[in-house]
């Protein structure tokens, strides 16, 4: 109990700092443009912060280290590459339209470019698929606090128990986000953000020092490192091209996903999603948020590299030192996505596992109250005050912000709990694929329509911009497997279409997109 008792403090007084200071910094929101934007004036490194905390939830922490451990490689880190690629268009075509057209929220460009229909389709396919990635992100979280009873009780994990530590989590991180606004969660980020990258690499030395042999045995447990790579093109030599081209489609990590595939999705995330911009929109200006996201996509390099390597090491280790009680699931596999959690609670020195924990809590927090909060003003800016409240004062939209913050908290529960089913029952599932998959079938449409508006001035409509959504939607829908699989199920032959992996989805998606809404031309 002693042991447990410095473990508990660290993560109390984390729990303590984090929700005093979001209450702090978010005092006296009584505008709308304090509570969704900081009133525009929130330093740029702040921004920066922000903006790390807010991608690096806690899928990252435990999700990456799984995609090492599963793979032993460090594939995952080329697609790095990409995202420093498409900030970089993004900085440059995106952020000063946002910032000329002063909104609160980047579906209200998509009114002033093509008109209202726009805007409303944008922000449903936002606020859909937010609250389904960011509610499998919670679960990941849950994790830990889920292994951690059973070190404490010796009871495997239940369904149970996993909601209870989702809504634990959830309904702490509401409470400063509900009160504070934007400038809680920056504030929140900045600490969160230092917190996450220190814990990695605290990580990453006990380790090594824990096992026998250091580094010779990492080197033993994964076979000299045979399997571990950062960059692979998915070809072979005697593959003819179209066999190449479908080799390439079908693979998650390969310098192609990285160039092509990542790019765009990484463009639909920090471009076209409200949950990324929005933070950028706080800066007083868009050379400070240009700088910020550049900055931004320089550091995820060696934050990738650090939790992936993390998996890699992990493997090592219980290579070298067999442990019968890893986490697994229905069919005696381990399941990868706990291996991380269950290192933390069962490995780690007293206090350092604390601080680890910790870390795991602040990206689960970090992103998760940066979600609730672009959700809530999204919901407010875009719905309820054009079509329920059209002249209210401030006070009152700050109030409803709030309480849309809170339904969205309770709607992440619900999705959160249904992914630890899903991994309960089929621990083969792995959590990045689910986080990013999920942004794949519906970002490519968003990010189409963005394309339109951003590089062409008199093509795309309110009407050829639905077409062109439903056009894009559903061939992610086909190129994903989605519909041989529903054709599988009821018992029919399935279309002669190839997979693709998840990294290419939103590429398809809004190339589809933007093409079919070219066909339109704007009313004026």
């Amino acid at each position: 109990m002693n042991n447990l008792f410095w473990d508990v403090t660290v993560i109390v007084l984390y729990f303590i700092t984090i929700i005093g200071l979001g209450l702090y910094m978010g005092r006296r929101e009584e505008s709308m443009e304090d509570f969704a934007l900081g009133g525009r004036k929130i330093p740029w490194w702040a921004v920066l912060a922000s903006i790390i905390a807010a991608e690096t939830s806690a899928a990252t922490f435990l999700g990456i280290p799984a995609e090492g451990y599963r793979m032993q490689s460090a594939l995952y880190v080329q697609l790095m590459l990409g995202t420093i690629l498409a900030r970089l268009i993004i900085a440059y075509i995106f952020i000063k339209p946002f910032y000329h057209y002063r909104v609160y929220t980047v579906y209200e460009f998509l009114e002033k470019r093509f008109g209202e229909k726009s805007r409303v389709a944008g922000s449903v396919i936002f606020l859909i698929t937010r609250v389904l990635a960011s509610g499998v992100r919670v679960y990941i979280a849950a994790v830990v606090l889920v292994v951690a009873w059973k070190f404490l009780t010796g009871a495997s994990p239940t369904l149970e128990q996993y909601i209870v530590a989702i809504s634990i989590m959830t309904l702490i991180t509401c409470i400063y986000t509900m009160l504070g606004g934007i400038k809680a969660v920056i504030w929140t980020d900045l600490i969160q953000a230092s917190v996450m990258f220190g814990g990695a690499l605290v990580s990453l030395v006990v380790i090594v020092s824990l096992i026998p042999g250091g580094w010779e045995s990492i080197k033993a447990g994964t076979n000299n490192f045979a399997n571990f790579k950062i960059f692979s093109t998915g070809l072979h030599q005697e593959q003819n091209l179209y066999d190449a081209v479908m080799s390439i489609l079908s693979q998650e990590y390969t310098i192609w996903a990285a160039l092509l595939g990542y790019v765009f999705l990484v463009m639909s995330t920090h471009g076209a999603d409200q949950d990324m911009v929005q933070r950028m929109l706080t800066a007083t200006d868009y050379k400070r948020s240009r700088m910020s996201l550049i900055l931004s996509g320089v550091a995820d390099v060696p934050i990738a590299l650090a939790f992936v390597t993390i998996g890699v090491f992990l493997y090592a280790y219980f290579q070298i030192v067999p442990d019968a009680n890893l986490p697994r699931g229905e069919n005696n596999e381990v399941v990868a996505n706990e291996v991380f959690a269950y290192f933390i609670i069962n490995k780690m020195p007293i206090g350092l596992r604390g601080l680890i924990i910790a870390g795991v809590f602040a990206t689960a927090m970090g992103s998760l109250s940066a979600a609730l909060n672009a959700l809530a003003t999204s919901c407010v800016k875009d719905f309820y005050a054009p079509y329920f409240k059209k002249d209210a004062g401030d006070k009152h939209y700050v109030f409803a912000a709030r309480v849309f913050t809170f339904v969205f908290a309770v709607l992440m529960i619900i999705v959160a709990s249904l992914s630890a089913y899903s991994v309960l029952h089929n621990p083969k599932l792995t959590i990045i694929p689910i986080a990013l998959g999920i942004l794949g079938y519906t970002y490519g449409s968003l990010l189409g329509m963005f394309l339109i508006g951003m590089l062409t001035k008199t093509r795309g409509n309110d009407f050829g911009n639905l077409i062109a959504i439903v056009c894009g939607f559903l061939t992610v829908l086909l190129l994903s497997g989605t519909v041989n699989a529903l054709l599988g199920w009821l018992g029919l032959a399935p279309l002669p279409i190839p997979k693709i992996a998840f990294t290419w989805y939103v590429m398809f998606g809004s190339i589809v997109t933007f093409l079919v809404g070219l066909m339109f031309r704007t009313k004026r």
